[in-house]
This record gives C-alpha cells, sequence and structure tokens, in this order.
C-alpha cells in the first residue's frame, strides 16, 4: 500500500522543459530507435507486486506482462507524471500513478516482488540512498530489473562524460549524469548481481555520452534484515 505522508514534497523534482522534450523525443525513440524492445525485455516474465522508479512518461506501462497483479509507479516530476497518468489508464494491469522520490519511497518495506529502474539511476540527486530504498522495499530474494545508461569502457567517452557532468549536461538534461556506473552502484548498495549485458544505443554510428548502457536483473540477499 502506498504511503500517503511521506514527507517528500510532490514536487521533489522539477524540470518542465526537459519534462516536455523528453515527452516526445522517449516516444520517437521507441518507435524508431529500438527502445520499446529493451523495455519489453526488461519486463519479461514479471510477477507479483512492483514498483517503478521514475516512471516518466508510462513508457514501461504496456509491456507488463498479465502475471504482474500491481504496479505502483513514482514519478516526481508533475509533467511527466500527468502523461503517466494517461498511459496508466491505457495499461492491461493495475497501475497506481503517485509522486514520491527515490530517495524516499513512500511505500512499507518488504512490499514489493520487484523494483523496476528504467533509464532513471542518472538522475537521482542521492544514489547510494535510493539503492538503499529500492532494497528496504524489496521483499528477500525480490528482483531489481535495471536498463540504464552509464560510464562507458573507453577512456575517450569517459572523460568526456566526466567533464560533461561537471558542467553543463545536468543543466540540460534534467539531473542526468552520464559517468555513473549503475553495476558498480548496485553491487555496493549490497544486491547479489545476476545476468546483465552490455550494449550500444544506437549500436552503430558515433557514440553518444548516453550510448553506452546495461540491462539486467539483480537480487536483495534472502537473509538480509
Amino acid at each position: 500500500m502506498v504511503q500517503r505522508g511521506t514527507k517528500v514534497p510532490k514536487d521533489a523534482v522539477h524540470h518542465p522543459l526537459f519534462a516536455r522534450f523528453y515527452a516526445k523525443i522517449s516516444v520517437s525513440a521507441d518507435l524508431k530507435g529500438g527502445i520499446a524492445a529493451y523495455r519489453a525485455e526488461l519486463l519479461e516474465g514479471l510477477s507479483g507486486r512492483v514498483i517503478e522508479i521514475g516512471a516518466g512518461n508510462g513508457l514501461n506501462f504496456a509491456h507488463y506482462p498479465a502475471t504482474v497483479s500491481e504496479v505502483v509507479a513514482l514519478e516526481p516530476e508533475r509533467t511527466l507524471r500527468k502523461l503517466a497518468v494517461e498511459a496508466a489508464l491505457r495499461a492491461e494491469v493495475p497501475v497506481d500513478v503517485v509522486p514520491g522520490a527515490a530517495e524516499a519511497l513512500p511505500v512499507k518495506s518488504e512490499g514489493f516482488d520487484a523494483v523496476i529502474a528504467s533509464l532513471v539511476l542518472c538522475t537521482v540527486r542521492d544514489l547510494p540512498r535510493a539503492l538503499s530504498e529500492i532494497r528496504r522495499v524489496l521483499r528477500p530474494g525480490g528482483e531489481l530489473r535495471f536498463f540504464e545508461h552509464g560510464l562507458a569502457d573507453g577512456r575517450g567517452l569517459a572523460t568526456a562524460q566526466r567533464v560533461l557532468d561537471g558542467t553543463v549536461w545536468p543543466l540540460l538534461f534534467g539531473g542526468c549524469h552520464t559517468a555513473r556506473d549503475p553495476v558498480a552502484a548496485i553491487e555496493e548498495a549490497g544486491f547479489e548481481l545476476g545476468p546483465y549485458r552490455r550494449f550500444r544505443i544506437p549500436d552503430g554510428g558515433p557514440q553518444l555520452p548516453t550510448s553506452p548502457c546495461v540491462l539486467g536483473v539483480a537480487r536483495r540477499p534472502r537473509e538480509s534484515a
């Protein structure tokens, strides 16, 4: 159950210009850039109660399998949240879109079978705290499914990513950081890494700061307190 009395303000994130830009470019990327296929792969085989962190404009909702009994979708940005509510009405599984920040999830501990982090760990303000919250709300043995962009393997692009993160990129792209290493951060937060794979988007042509991507699964250890 979602706890409505959270201390996190409803508009913990406010990027209206970027939100409108993202709403347009993300739909195009799904249709023309192949992102929809990665979303489907990310959510394949899920069941039970799921919480999605940073649902954006709700593009994942159409890909949840019927075995999912409920999705609680958190989106802190008002413009994107309104679009997510519209997408939830078209979803084939129950989706409850609520305000909330990844660093203070407004839900009870150990209440979910899976957590979805889809192109969102780059934007959270405090990544270790957000991952700690994700671990808290997962039942022991529950899955963290992640589809993220992150730090490049090559020195040249990685250096460019760090320079951009320290200057204009977060300001222009809604707090996004291109040089974070989501796999390392997830492991450091105490999750057991399962299978994951790295790839590029787009898979050909010049690399962008957001081209290096990873998709995979991690689990909260069953022995966790």
